[in-house]
């Protein structure tokens, strides 16, 4: 029997995944008609984006599951109208873009490289950095993409520890959790990374307490949620020097509007939310495994948990 899959994301999008998404479907052994348009009450899979004109899932009466092109799913979560089993992406060239980009911000400001880069005025600066052993990193979120970073990091030589909501055993990991373990896995980062994601309970999760629980002069790393950090505070800790750095990759509105105060200030660098992306050919293998693994009777990968938010 054919299955009607339904591409519900930008024109942009459907450029970029109508080949490797066709090949991927292909080679999963699937009998199936892909388009971007369809009766919904013929539709039995959609590949979505939050920000596709699909929004009322009530007319799809036949659809079985809903595979999210994006990691995050807080703008389609919370809609009533989806009843069926939502997949958020999980790709692996998604989790290789993110390690290299926390790890190339990490060793950034543990080497100090912005003071050779921007300090080439003849002076003459002997000050070598510590060893990785010596600076202990904390990553807030222990999901996919949180423990690849942190086992990455760890790698290096870097003491690292890990915070989740609960308690969670990594392998070279000192694992932290709830409230008493978010107090000990701040005071103790000289580099925080943020990769949680995006609910209730982690917004403004950095504010003036727990930015004071961080060691003097820390180095903030965000690509995670533009909602974790509360703007205000966190421009005051970098005022006062309580905060070294932050580099930011998030942000509550995106494209960072250009007079916002992240843009002139002289201790925060500003990346426009590039730290990760999918890949369509590795996305688009999820995507088929998963559509493969729900025809066949499977349980579907990387399910959300509508109670937690993601």
């Amino acid at each position: 029997m054919t299955v009607n899959i339904l591409f519900a994301a930008t024109n942009e999008r459907w450029a970029s995944y109508q080949a490797p998404l066709t090949a991927a479907l292909q080679k999963a052994g699937l009998d199936f008609d892909l388009r971007t348009d369809f009766t919904p009450s013929e539709v039995d899979y959609i590949v979505y984006a939050p920000n596709s004109s699909v929004q009322d899932f009530t007319p799809y009466t036949r659809l079985k599951a809903v595979l999210s092109l994006w990691a995050g799913v807080e703008s389609v979560v919370g809609n009533d109208t989806l009843r069926v089993p939502l997949a958020r992406m999980v790709d692996d060239g998604l989790k290789r873009g993110m390690i290299e980009w926390v790890t190339g911000h990490t060793l950034r400001h543990h080497l100090g490289m912005d003071t050779h880069l921007f300090g080439q005025d003849g002076t003459w600066r002997t000050q070598a950095p510590p060893l990785a052993q010596d600076r202990p990193v904390t990553v807030l979120g222990m999901g996919e993409l949180g423990r690849a970073c942190a086992g990455a990091l760890a790698s290096l030589g870097f003491p690292v520890s890990g915070w989740s909501r609960t308690p969670r055993t990594i392998p070279d990991i000192t694992t932290h959790h709830g409230a008493q373990g978010l107090d000990a896995a701040l005071s103790q980062a000289q580099i925080l990374v943020l990769l949680l994601p995006d609910t209730p309970a982690t917004a403004n999760i950095l504010s003036a307490e727990t930015l004071a629980l961080l060691p003097r002069g820390a180095i903030i790393l965000n690509p995670g949620r533009g909602s974790l950090i509360n703007d205000a505070d966190l421009l005051a800790a970098l005022d006062s020097g309580q905060i070294a750095h932050a580099t930011l990759d998030v942000f509550r509105t995106e494209p960072l509007p250009a007079d916002d105060p992240y843009w002139a200030h002289p201790s925060v660098t500003v990346t426009p939310h590039i730290a990760s992306a999918t890949r369509e050919a590795t996305a688009s293998r999820v995507i088929a495994d998963n559509i493969r693994r729900s025809e066949v009777g499977e349980p579907l990968l990387h399910l959300v948990d509508r109670s937690l938010g993601y």
